[in-house]
């Protein structure tokens, strides 16, 4: 059977040659696979070619890359964030944009309360202590943020998916859970068995720890900054597997060496991979200084990682993107708000 539909990845996140979405898509679809971050190292005739683009992170979907999809019926993100593609552009030209949120939501989650645990219990500090000198070091002294965590609050900014199930893991260590979040309906918080508070300041005043699960948009766009970090609690410690650009990076530098905040882990960067050269938060832990030691945790923007939830993400955005090339079932549609449907292409 000669392909019906095109499918384009630019910058594929797995090693093999689609065999999840080659069985998703079946004998009537062909996928063509790329590994790029640079769209100019795609031909144009291959985005002009294709029914859908199916993105991960990696390639920025902007105009400039829309204004080549004159065939593409769809763009599928494999993956829940979506900052990286004009939704505007997208939809002005009828190309709904639909996202996959039903991955990874316990992978995050449990990498969030993870961050806070290596932070709170000081594991990554004792074990890189002892790695050092298994003698000398086998003591307490490297331990710098280690507390009881039992009976303290955290703070959850956005009570999505992956908030809520970040705030339930939090219970079930005896935390206190406050939520901050204006999109949520009133009652929610009652059903959650958590404490809803009305403004950002509120919650950062109140929390011990400060837990981001909110989407990048131009209201979230450095949300912690100066003005952030100067009412958060000096003893608190702020974590991140949302967005890197929610938070300032220098204006995080500025709150730990000043002891304004007491630590930090995140997953995410507002640049992924870092530029060179380093921001100065990013060179100070490379370089490890004594002020720092102890108080910052970087992961790759693993959150989300596993077989499992790979398998899931690369699944179900198969097979958003062949439902709608065969049917025009849409689901999960992230510009609906700007899609303009007399230019939607059947």
């Amino acid at each position: 059977m000669a392909p019906r539909f095109t499918i384009l990845t630019p910058d594929a996140q797995y090693a093999d040659d689609a065999v999840i979405e080659r069985q998703v898509g079946g004998a009537d679809v062909e996928f063509v696979i790329r590994r790029e971050r640079d769209r100019k190292k795609i031909p144009d005739e291959v985005y002009a070619n294709c029914d859908a683009l199916l993105t991960w992170h990696e390639l920025k979907v902007d105009p400039s890359v829309i204004d080549k999809l004159t065939r593409c019926r769809i763009i599928v993100r494999a993956g829940v964030g979506f900052d990286h593609i004009d939704l505007a552009a997208a939809g002005a030209a009828g190309i709904p944009v639909c996202n996959t949120p039903d991955y990874g939501t316990s992978e995050v989650a449990d990498h969030a309360i993870g961050l806070m645990l290596a932070l709170l219990r000081g594991i990554p500090a004792y074990d890189q202590a002892l790695q050092a000198d298994p003698v000398g070091h086998y003591t307490l002294e490297a331990g710098r943020l280690t507390r009881r965590i039992r009976g303290t609050r955290i703070g959850i900014v956005g009570l999505g998916r992956i908030g809520t199930a970040t705030a339930m893991r939090a219970k079930a260590f005896g935390l206190e859970v406050l939520a901050y979040d204006p999109y949520i309906p009133r009652g929610m918080e009652i059903a959650l068995g958590v404490t809803r508070v009305e403004t950002l300041s509120d919650l950062l005043q109140a929390s011990d720890i400060v837990s981001i699960h909110a989407p990048l948009t131009p209201e979230t766009h450095r949300l912690f900054g100066d003005a952030a970090f100067s009412v958060m609690r000096p003893h608190a410690v702020l974590i991140n597997t949302a967005r890197g650009a929610i938070v300032d990076l220098d204006a995080l530098h500025g709150a730990l060496q000043a002891g304004r905040i007491a630590g930090a882990a995140l997953d995410v960067l507002p640049e992924e991979p870092p530029p060179d050269p380093l921001p100065a938060l990013l060179a100070a832990y490379r370089e490890q200084p004594e002020w720092l030691r102890g108080r910052l945790i970087l992961t790759p923007h693993a959150a989300w990682s596993s077989p499992e939830s790979q398998a899931d993400a690369r699944h179900l955005s198969a097979e958003t993107t062949v439902a709608y090339l065969r049917s025009g079932a849409l689901r999960n549609c992230v510009n609906e708000a700007v899609l303009d449907r007399k230019k939607l292409r059947r």
